[in-house]
């Protein structure tokens, strides 16, 4: 028996997996992660089957209304790309024996993927919409997707060895793998260290209100906690119970998506008592769906990667005119921004100086581009894109906001712009993929050094930082927002004035800082190094 074939079979379980825009299966970044790593393993032939629920609404689709803010629209989705499995299941919510059945995705060249939904229409409303804000719903989601997971493995008879759970929204998998044992006779506790010899962890969220809390009786009135009594649910997850705190303690081990991530996670769970130890394995994104095929094809020649860097940016200014028209000038250099929108991303941070940024914009040719989308209950995130779009109204030769971000948008802006920037408050930034897909496109990275940026910079050479990180800023809080906004405003000025735009003004000088980029992140950051880490150092290793 070879070791290929010795490899234990892993069931990755993911609330979300971003394959296509035309598949709304995804929500933002941890779910194009997660069809990244999916794609790759089938790419690589690994043993790894994926998890999730089949949404019928899948997620929003958002336009600026009249009145200048985000707009939700939502509707129902094929299930063209699906095939039904025949298996089916039962997870009990609240008073209700929920049967879903087991569909599996056909259309994209992935690992295989298993989505759960119930067959009786008094139920959908489960898995309607991602991440529905409505009472109760939030928690029946993640128990179809963790209980119901477990369940569906079992029908499909496939012999899963390790569970490999994408942040904390499929915790209760393992509460079912506990339960399970604790019904041939195990105690709790011994129940419990089996269990998580056979689970992994990633958590992506280095912000504490991103981790999910629910009450230990909300669980229990759910059918959440399969039986467990509340002081074994404490055990795992305290009390109140905190997902990512119970990912973390039914792990053996877990892992953060990026070094600086890795820090940041280690200090901020560091208290919690019984947690699987904490390391990091850096995202990656797959090349296949994001590297425009003409960006390799140019290696080794100037002009070949010049005129395929052309013709992506002659792509996006095209859309962008067709879509909001904007006609934007080709030969002026582009700086791209697009994000889930979040207030600590600090998308207008560039414009908070209006009169030196009209002084890039007419002195030295500076054009942007915007696009981002908020989660429908998110008001905080949608004020955000409705002041970006109320300051842009200023400058509409130079600046435009692209509604509706989606993957296929994402492609264009990451492959087309000149520049993409990202000013986050360190250390907020887990990862931050986007700045990978174009990094492979020779799309140059202006960012803060966080997330990944700090591994892939070499400041001058692969791209630019926005100032070195500030020892004060370990003890940021609110009352130094303002300070540390000014500080990272000066210093992105600073950079794009005296050392960007002078590159740019070089043509072999620019060309060489491309070639750097796609070089530096071809492999480095990369789904198919991301997954053989996988492997390596979480699948391998027994709990």
């Amino acid at each position: 028996m070879t070791s290929e074939s010795r490899r234990p079979l892993v069931a990755y379980f993911s609330m979300e997996y971003g394959l296509h825009e035309e598949f709304h299966s995804y929500a933002g970044g941890l779910g194009v992660l997660a069809g990244d790593f999916m794609k790759s393993a089938g790419d690589l032939g690994l043993p790894v089957v994926g998890v999730g629920l089949r949404w019928s609404q899948g997620y929003t689709s958002q336009h600026i209304g009249a009145d200048g803010y985000p707009h939700d629209e939502w509707a129902e989705q094929k299930t063209d790309v699906l095939s039904d499995t025949g298996a089916r299941l039962r997870v009990r919510v609240k008073a209700r024996e929920v049967e879903c059945r087991v569909w599996r995705v056909g259309r994209y060249a992935i690992a295989p993927l298993y989505l759960l939904e119930p067959t009786d229409p008094r139920d959908l409303w489960i898995t309607r919409r991602l991440y529905d804000p409505r009472p109760d719903c939030r928690v029946a989601q993640e128990m179809l997707l963790g209980i119901g997971g477990v369940r569906a493995l079992r029908a499909l008879h496939l012999p899963v060895e390790r569970y490999h759970f994408n942040e904390g929204h499929a915790v209760f998998a393992g509460i079912e793998l506990i339960a399970d044992r604790m019904e041939t006779g195990r105690a709790f506790r011994e129940a419990w260290r089996d269990a998580r010899r056979s689970i992994v962890f990633t958590t992506h969220t280095p912000v504490p209100a991103g981790n999910e809390v629910h009450t230990i009786a909300e669980l229990r009135r759910l059918g959440a906690g399969c039986e467990l009594v509340p002081g074994e649910l404490a055990e795992i997850g305290g009390d109140p119970f905190n997902m990512t705190v119970a990912g973390l303690r039914l792990a053996h081990m877990a892992n953060a998506v990026a070094q600086l991530h890795g820090e940041t996670a280690r200090a901020m769970w560091a208290h919690v008592e019984d947690a699987a130890p904490i390391i990091a394995i850096t995202n990656g994104v797959h090349a296949g769906t994001w590297q425009d095929a003409r960006i390799p094809a140019a290696h080794g020649s100037d002009e070949r990667l010049l005129t395929a860097k052309r013709a992506l940016k002659g792509e996006l200014l095209a859309e962008v005119r067709t879509r909001t028209g904007t006609r934007l000038d080709p030969d002026a250099l582009t700086i791209g921004f697009a994000r889930r929108s979040a207030t600590y991303k600090r998308p207008d941070l560039l414009l908070r100086d209006p009169g030196r940024f009209v002084t890039l914009i007419k002195r030295h040719r500076v054009q942007l581009l915007f696009a981002g989308k908020a989660h429908p209950a998110d008001q905080e995130g949608k004020a955000v894109i409705a002041r970006l779009v109320e300051a842009l109204r200023q400058w509409p030769d130079s600046v435009a906001f692209l509604e509706d971000y989606d993957m296929g948008l994402g492609r264009l802006l990451t492959r087309g712009c000149d520049v993409w920037l990202n000013t986050p408050v360190r250390p907020m930034e887990a990862s931050g993929t986007s700045g990978m897909k174009a990094a492979m496109n020779g799309t140059l990275n202006l960012s803060v050094l966080d997330g990944w940026w700090p591994e892939g910079c070499v400041h001058g050479v692969t791209g630019w930082k926005i100032g070195d990180p500030d020892p004060d800023d370990d003890a940021f809080d609110e009352h130094d927002a303002a300070r540390v906004d000014r500080r990272d405003r000066e210093l992105l000025h600073q950079v794009l004035e005296r050392e960007v735009l002078p590159a740019y003004a070089q043509r072999p000088r620019w060309l060489d800082i491309m070639r750097a980029s796609v070089a530096m992140s071809q492999w480095r950051f990369s789904s198919d190094r991301q997954v053989e880490d996988y492997v390596a150092k979480m699948y391998a290793a027994a709990g």
